[in-house]
């Protein structure tokens, strides 16, 4: 962004030098990466994880939150479950004595085998930001594919680790686009109330809200959503709100406050290792077998699946492979997970009668990204807190809505940043490559487009209303859009096309798909809330008829 740009209508009233100085005090300290402690190599390595030649009941691939509902409620139903999880536990503190790093100083722990972090927001007034890290098994996987990058949470408790827990249920009347084929009353009588049970759903204190310094930005977000006509709208999630509350009065740690939440918030959220996964380890008929990747699932002679499993240390190497069988398995490992190994066994004959559906319906949630340049007088405050509460509502006028998002940088930025979800209808498949050996994704690039133009409803409205800008500094040099990227990727296996209505997979009885590559690329919100009900509503008919 140029100088003049930067001071265009009086957007911004701090100088270039004073920006720069202050940002790379806070973003430069991601050049101090450290390195895992001798206590979290022994913590990843000392998990009891699955025996070679063992024989379970259910196999449950991935711990996110359709893998962890299945979990629990086949527990509840006396069935013994072991759990599979490619990424780390999240158990044991780093030297820091904090088990998550902070978004401002990603370390080892940030990223998933890479040895450079791959930030959403890449460059800050025109300088790149992203720092060279040591290689390890970290929580935020940055999969780059089909023109797109998909972030994903690795670990146990898959996404809920590294999202900003808005847990919000779609709208009665969008449901019908979403999921065509459920029952709509049983989803908002019993499954969403039970998912949002589960999930320690709760929404901001509005009193609160409209005090405290670190909902500035959001605030600023409130006024100029309404001064041009939209509806801003609370958005519920699972944060512990009176948590947060202490954190703003200075009475515990920061956590939300101190901008945690990209990679791992140690205090305030209701992760799915407080809530489901806590449930289900308690029923003691759970274990979970933490860097440990499925590689192959086929049929058994005697019946049931033979699973094939590489035990991985936190380079990334395989250290040892086993091979266990399971009665039932059911596949959790996210969209892109759950898709890519599907994709995979059908094409390489492991499970030939998987159907032609497989692997296509896959969508980004129509996520897009932009910052507004605000005016003097509209700062949005240098203590943000990680965690969104609210959203610009213009689905049905304009196919977007627009999570009012932080920028925690720690100094005044006068931005306004934003994600919205877009009723993005291009929709991709993944294929089997022989030739490379792996799957790929033919999304485009110009898909975006659709989305850009759906969010622009929103913010071009609002700039001509406020007299300001686009921020051009923050994915590129003159680049106002984020659009290579999703948070919320879905489909690849959708419910009622490549799975019966329950889940069941086509032409292998004992397999299931039970997470968001279910739901066909779009939930016209934050999709978790969905996953989970759509989890809760197909295991309770499974554990019903098939056990």
């Amino acid at each position: 962004m140029s100088d003049s740009a930067m001071h265009d209508k009086g957007s911004k009233g701090v100088s270039r030098r004073r920006f720069i100085a202050g940002t790379s005090s806070i973003l430069g300290a991601v050049a101090l990466a450290g390195h895992p402690t001798a206590a979290q190599a022994k913590a990843a390595a000392a998990a009891a994880p699955i025996d070679p030649g063992a024989h379970v009941p259910v196999l449950v691939i991935g711990t996110g939150y359709g893998g962890s509902v299945a979990a629990l409620r086949l527990a509840q139903a006396g069935i013994d479950v072991h759990m599979i999880e490619m990424g780390m536990a999240w158990d044991t503190p780093g030297s820091d004595g904090k088990i998550f790093c902070n978004t401002t100083a990603p370390d080892y722990r940030s990223y998933w085998l890479r040895t450079k972090t791959k930030q959403p927001i890449s460059n800050f007034l025109g300088f790149p930001i992203d720092k060279n890290i040591p290689r390890y098994t970290g929580i935020l996987d940055a999969e780059e594919m089909g023109g797109i990058i998909v972030y994903q949470g690795r670990g146990v408790g898959g996404g809920s680790l590294v999202n900003g827990g808005m847990a919000v249920t779609p709208k009665r009347e969008n449901f019908g686009a979403v999921l065509p084929s459920v029952n709509a009353d049983e989803m908002y009588g019993t499954y969403y109330p039970r998912a949002n049970a589960g999930l320690g759903v709760s929404t901001i204190d509005p009193a609160w809200f409209d005090t405290v310094d670190c909902y500035q930005y959001a605030r600023v977000g409130r006024k100029h959503a309404q001064r041009s006509g939209f509806p801003f709208i609370f958005v519920p999630d699972v944060y512990d709100w009176d948590y947060m509350k202490q954190e703003a009065a200075g009475t515990v740690p920061k956590s939300a406050v101190a901008g945690e939440i990209l990679y791992g918030n140690n205090h305030g959220k209701k992760s799915l290792q407080q809530t489901y996964i806590a449930q289900a380890k308690a029923t003691g008929k759970v274990t979970i077998s933490p860097l440990h990747k499925v590689t192959s699932v086929a049929p058994a002679a005697g019946g049931g699946y033979t699973v094939v499993i590489d035990q991985i240390n936190t380079n990334g190497d395989t250290t040892t492979t086993k091979t266990v069988t399971a009665d039932k398995v059911f596949f959790a490992a996210g969209s892109v997970g759950t898709s890519k190994l599907l994709v995979k066994l059908k094409a390489t004959g492991a499970l030939p009668n998987l159907n032609s559906e497989t692997g296509k319906g896959w969508g980004d949630n129509g996520n897009v990204m932009c910052g507004r340049a605000n005016h003097l007088w509209d700062p949005t405050g240098k203590v943000q807190s990680g965690i969104p509460c609210s959203g610009i509502d213009n689905w049905a006028a304009g196919g977007a809505f627009a999570e009012v998002a932080p920028l925690p940088t720690g100094i005044e930025t006068y931005a306004s940043f934003y994600l919205s979800i877009t009723k993005n209808p291009n929709r991709a498949q993944f294929s089997w490559n022989a030739a490379a050996g792996k799957v790929d994704l033919n999304w485009q690039t110009a898909w975006k487009q659709a989305s850009i133009d759906m969010a622009k409803t929103i913010f071009d409205k609002i700039n001509a209303k406020e007299g300001t800008i686009y921020r051009t500094d923050l994915f590129g040099t003159y680049r106002i859009w984020g659009d290579h990227l999703t948070y919320h990727p879905l489909g690849g296996a959708v419910l009622n096309k490549a799975t019966d209505n329950y889940g069941r997979l086509h032409g292998h009885p004992g397999l299931y798909v039970i997470d968001g590559s279910l739901i066909p690329g779009n939930t016209s919100v934050n999709p978790f809330v969905t996953i989970t009900a759509l989890a809760e509503r197909n295991i309770e008919k499974i554990i019903a008829t098939d056990l």
